[in-house]
């Protein structure tokens, strides 16, 4: 398993996104941050998100991506051939681990609006130790990606 994880964020998310990078790395993950890389009240979400999602998809990764509400940057996310961007706001921890089991998410969006550090430290372990069901789930995944 590759582990580098790319991360992206616009100003609503920027403060979790610092807490995650620290979070990640100490577990041992590289990390490849695609800003923002320092806090802009003005930055707009497609300048960070849309160059991480083509990278991600270029390079088979997977990555996290922030917001306020993570919808909107989910949305960008999904435009790249290749993205399956599940979105998590706090719902139940069970959508996090569905997204990976059955849809093959390569990309976390966050809304760091609505959960704290502790709270996204578990949901992103549990979204990182599930793993692809594949089965009847792949042929849906490979309509979705041609």
């Amino acid at each position: 398993m590759n582990k580098t994880i790319v991360l992206a964020t616009d100003h609503a998310g920027f403060e979790l996104k610092e807490h995650v990078k620290t979070f990640l790395i100490k577990k041992g993950y590289d990390i490849k941050d695609f800003g923002a890389l320092e806090y802009d009240g003005l930055d707009d979400y497609p300048d960070f998100i849309l160059p991480a999602a083509k990278y991600i998809s270029e390079h088979k990764l997977i990555g996290i991506i922030f917001g306020g509400s993570g919808q909107g940057e989910a949305m960008a996310a999904n435009r790249i051939n290749g993205i399956r961007a599940a979105v998590f706001y706090n719902g139940p921890d069970e959508i996090v681990e569905l997204s990976r089991l059955h849809n093959n998410a390569n990309i976390l969006s966050i809304g760091a609006r609505f959960v704290n550090n502790q709270e996204v430290e578990k949901v992103i372990e549990l979204w990182l130790s599930t793993d692809f069901e594949e089965g009847r789930h792949e042929k849906r995944i490979n309509k979705l990606d041609s």
